[in-house]
């Protein structure tokens, strides 16, 4: 009987210390009470606390976690309706606090996400709940930050996920868009066009120019061309007038003759005449070529009379009685 009482007490031993024993795994804290008054909190691994003195009171996640924000309608600035959601990461770095400074951890955090969502985006205009979410997230995460401070929680992040608006004001939002985007596809024809005629009119300009330097250029060469044959001309002329000073005849049957054969040549070359009848002296224009003929000698005469006579070549000497080949 004594061993059954000894063995009795043993196991009553042996469970108060087992319920005694506290594992609390890694991520979590365990809240300690004394006759349900916080003392401590048990950190992960191996505690040891008295059962029926000491008892857990709250088990706290000290891992970052994830908050979904419902969906809900929001009316902008510009009296524009349009549904929001989001998601809020926070983590506890307070274990005690986040579990007696707040009987809800999870639905504080929540309500207070939403309200503020609410106050943010009601006091933006459409076009900015839309363009500026960045802005939003901050705005957002510093008025639920602080908000959460006493009950020991750090919110490190909050994202707006979705913001649809109504189906019309898509749907104005997309023409808008489109009207946009062929203003602006109708002023960069228009820059191009301006472009094109402006380089189209720099070319003309610069050919206009061009052609004038070029017609310039072939005035005064042709000019020129029309002095040298004008000198020609007067150096002939009086190279026949003194000819005729000096009483050649033939000079001024040269002279005729010339002026004669470019007239018919001229008539010769007009495109309009097919036939040309006109009567022609042949005695004359034999005449006037022997002219030309006989100023032709009398040049190549006065050239020879200028030239010195080469002298005669030496005589040869007498060939002697022995030589062969006599005269």
């Amino acid at each position: 009987m004594i061993v059954i009482i000894i063995a009795l007490i043993v196991l009553l031993v042996l469970m108060y210390l087992m319920t005694s024993i506290k594992i609390v795994r890694q991520g979590y804290q365990y809240t300690i009470e004394h006759f349900g008054r916080f003392t401590t909190v048990a950190k992960p691994g191996f505690n040891f606390y008295p059962s029926f003195f000491y008892r857990v009171g709250k088990r706290v996640n000290m891992m970052e976690q994830v908050l979904d924000i419902p969906g809900q309608e929001i009316i902008t600035k510009d009296n524009a309706m349009v549904a929001v959601d989001g998601v809020v990461f926070f983590q506890v770095l307070d274990s005690a606090k986040a579990a007696y400074e707040v009987s809800d951890l999870f639905l504080g955090i929540m309500q207070l996400s939403t309200t503020n969502l609410r106050t943010v985006m009601g006091s933006m205009d459409l076009d900015e709940t839309l363009s500026k979410r960045d802005e939003i997230n901050v705005r957002l995460l510093n008025v639920v930050d602080h908000a959460t401070n006493p009950w020991g929680v750090k919110i490190t992040r909050v994202e707006i996920k979705d913001i649809r608006p109504p189906t019309d004001i898509v749907n104005a939002m997309g023409r808008q868009m489109k009207a946009e985007r062929e203003k602006r596809a109708n002023i960069l024809d228009a820059e191009g066009a301006r472009a094109s005629d402006i380089l189209r009119a720099e070319g003309k300009k610069q050919s206009a120019i061009l052609e004038a330097e070029g017609k310039r250029e072939a005035a005064f060469r042709e000019a020129e061309a029309r002095e040298r044959a004008a000198e020609a001309e007067a150096k002939a002329t009086k190279l026949v007038s003194d000819a005729i000073e000096q009483g050649s005849a033939q000079a001024i049957n040269y002279f005729v003759a010339q002026k004669y054969v470019d007239a018919v040549g001229k008539f010769a070359s007009s495109p309009n005449a097919k036939t040309i009848l006109f009567p022609v002296e042949a005695t004359q224009l034999i005449g006037t070529l022997g002219g030309i003929g006989e100023i032709a000698r009398d040049a190549i005469g006065r050239q020879q009379t200028t030239v010195p006579a080469a002298p005669p070549p030496p005589a040869k000497p007498p060939r002697g009685p022995f030589e062969k080949g006599g005269a």
